[in-house]
């Protein structure tokens, strides 16, 4: 057993092995230490040295570690025995925080989840601060939030975090308890009902490219329209029947069909109608959906990397040749155009020729 295999970061910094520099790990943190021997492998008046946080830590056992740097064998085996002192130190350390709180603190809490059900409680930590939690609105729909309280409670507001559309702090006073906050929270949910409504009609009934699992608080879709042709939207959750905010996306031969078919049809909106029906009547027909084909039809990998989704990206800038039709990433069509010499840029905009076809294409430069 040698000090590497013991402290990997802990390092000599001269040729004698005199003098090490460098980090000790226990329990995934990292503490900082020096050791000087007078003379190579002797322990003996060695002296040991450390960051603040160990130093604070270890503040009871100064003499224990003293002695047993002096009267160990080898450097490695005093190194094993601090590594086990700092990990029952951190033990006790977890250990006092999460029994820290009075019998009372915790007297309050139970009685608050048995005045509210604990059928609503899905988890919690095991220091009893973080409570997740569920409920369901008018639709039967399921919806989590929680809660994170703190040690001043129930004097002090509980932070809490809910899948909601909008941003929604509960009101609180030092007399009330987590049912008043799940009440308020089901009275946000009925606020929502319409918009859940529509956007669940149309996950349903169409082919979604972003986000690829949404969550109850997103309020943007993109939605395949056809090949290398996509409909972004971002709806208001409080008026989800009016009018969205609507970017279509792809070659501009693929999507202006559906332009002008949109922006023709615009007086036919009509506020009375659902989402998705509202919008296919605007493009004078229906969407892909999963009972008419299948999402790779959409989903085309980049010509480029050969992947759907890079990071938060996918394939969203396409060649305009009838021919050819491939679409790329935008980060990494920007980069294979930079690095050719045939390439030229103009401001944020890249002129150049396409991977597959040779036909002019261009790409904007990425955020």
């Amino acid at each position: 057993m040698d000090v590497l295999s013991v402290c990997p970061h802990l390092l000599p910094l001269n040729a004698s092995k005199t003098y090490y520099k460098g980090f000790i790990n226990v329990l995934e943190r990292q503490f900082k230490i020096e050791i000087q021997l007078k003379l190579p492998g002797v322990l003996k008046d060695a002296r040991f040295t450390c960051d603040w946080q160990l130093s604070q830590l270890l503040h009871c056992h100064r003499n224990i570690i003293t002695q047993r740097l002096h009267h160990s064998n080898t450097l490695a085996g005093f190194l094993v025995e601090l590594k086990t002192i700092i990990e029952r130190q951190l033990e006790l350390m977890h250990f006092k925080r999460a029994v820290k709180q009075s019998p009372s603190y915790y007297d309050r809490i139970v009685t608050d989840i048995e005045e509210l059900g604990w059928d609503k409680l899905t988890s919690v930590d095991t220091e009893f601060r973080v409570l997740q939690l569920t409920a369901k609105d008018n639709a039967m729909r399921e919806h989590t939030f929680k809660i994170e309280l703190t040690n001043q409670y129930p004097v002090e507001a509980p932070r809490c975090t809910f899948d909601l559309p909008i941003s929604f702090t509960p009101h609180w006073n030092q007399n009330a308890c987590l049912k008043d906050i799940y009440n308020q929270f089901i009275l946000q949910l009925e606020h929502f009902s319409e918009f859940w409504d529509d956007l669940d009609e149309v996950d349903k009934n169409t082919w979604i490219l972003e986000p690829e699992r949404p969550t109850r608080s997103a309020v943007y879709r993109r939605i395949a329209c056809g090949n290398n042709a996509s409909l972004s939207l971002t709806v208001d959750p409080l008026h989800p029947r009016l009018l969205p905010e609507c970017r279509f996306l792809g070659p501009d031969h693929v999507i202006q069909e559906f332009r002008d078919s949109m922006n023709s049809n615009l007086d036919q909106w009509n506020p009375d109608t659902s989402l998705l029906e509202n919008l296919q009547t605007l493009l004078g027909r229906k969407f892909p959906s999963p009972s008419n084909s299948k999402k790779e039809d959409f989903s085309t990998e980049c010509g480029i990397c050969y992947a759907y989704r890079l990071e938060t990206q996918i394939p969203d800038q396409v060649c305009d040749d009838n021919r050819c039709k491939q679409p790329f990433h935008q980060t990494c069509l920007f980069e294979w155009l930079k690095a050719l010499p045939s390439s030229r840029q103009s401001f944020n905009v890249v002129f150049g020729e396409c991977p597959y076809c040779n036909k002019p294409i261009t790409v904007k430069m990425p955020m």
